[in-house]
Formats: structure tokens, sequence, C-alpha cells
């Protein structure tokens, strides 16, 4: 990618107590090494690493509870390998989009940011809303298609899908997200 690029790490960060958790197990599972994949090439290229996460209606809650609780969970074996560096940065969010009411366009624009490569959860929920807010803010998005873990199977097909088409997004593997 030319452009100056920040790999957005979506609701990784997460103790799993929720409707739908146990279907997102498997599929957060799968798409967990591509994700640490993807950290770890950023890590090496200095490209900046943005974590996007929910706060969970926790509304006295930062980054650093919210990271504690997580590897607290009996999941922690899906976060540990996510920990977030001195260099990373963190916007916590309580909607789906990570840019609703959140700091990260400014943040974005203070880093020169212009590019986002996309991973984490939910691909037809957070990941979907996300990219659409940033292609509405003329930011290009590449999805990186086996670094998403999703809930419905066939609804997380059709927003990658619209990401592609309605939205320009480049979908690919992760192995190909920073090239």
């Amino acid at each position: 990618m030319t452009k100056p690029t920040a790999l957005v790490i979506i609701d990784m960060l997460n103790t799993y107590e929720h409707e739908d958790a146990d279907v997102l197990l498997k599929t957060v599972s799968r798409a967990l090494p591509a994700v640490v994949d993807l950290l770890e090439r950023a890590r090496e290229r200095n490209v900046p690493v943005i974590y996007a996460n929910d706060n969970y209606g926790r509304w006295r809650s930062h980054h650093g509870e919210l990271l504690e609780a997580a590897l607290a969970s009996p999941h922690a074996d899906l976060v540990e390998p996510l920990r977030p560096d001195e260099s990373a940065y963190f916007v916590v969010k309580a909607r789906h989009s990570i840019f609703y009411e959140t700091p990260l366009a400014y943040l974005l624009n203070s880093l020169d940011v212009t590019s986002l490569v996309l991973c984490g959860q939910v691909t037809e929920q957070c990941v979907l809303y996300s990219a659409l807010d940033a292609h509405i803010r003329h930011l290009s998005v590449t999805v990186a298609r086996d670094a998403v873990a999703h809930i419905h199977e066939d609804l997380a097909e059709a927003a990658l899908r619209m990401m592609e088409i309605n939205m320009s997004a480049r979908i690919v593997p992760a192995a190909d997200a920073f090239g």
C-alpha cells in the first residue's frame, strides 16, 4: 500500500460473555492466526496499530481495564496473542462503528492515515459499519477476509460483498493486506 495505512483491530479484546458468544468463538478461533499475523507484520513495518474496542456498557472503564477483564476471562487464550504493546493506540467505542462518537477520525488525521486495514469481529456488524463509515470519510479500506470473525456466515459473506462492491473495499487474505 502506498497510502499511509493503519491496522485497526476491532473488538478482539473480549470476554465473550454475551449472546451469540458460543457461535462467535468458533470463528474467532479460526480468524485469530491471521489477526496475529497482521499485527506482527504491522509492528515490523511500523504501521500504526489501533485497537477499537467496545466498552460493553462499562462507562467508567478505560482500555487497560477492558484488557484486564478480557485476560481474566475463560477465553484469555484468544486475547493474549493480541495484547497491545506500548506503541498501540486505543479507541473505546460504544456502538457498532469504530467512528461513531469516537476520536478515531481525529487520530487518523493526526497520523496522516488515509488507508485502513480492518480485522476483528463481527464481520456482518462492526466490521461492516466501520468500513462504511471509513468509506464515507474517503478512506481506503482493506478487509482481511481470513482475519474477521462472524456470527452468521451468510450475512458475513453478504457484508464482505457489500464492502467490496458498494464501498470499493479490497477484500483480500491477511497475507496480502499490506501489499
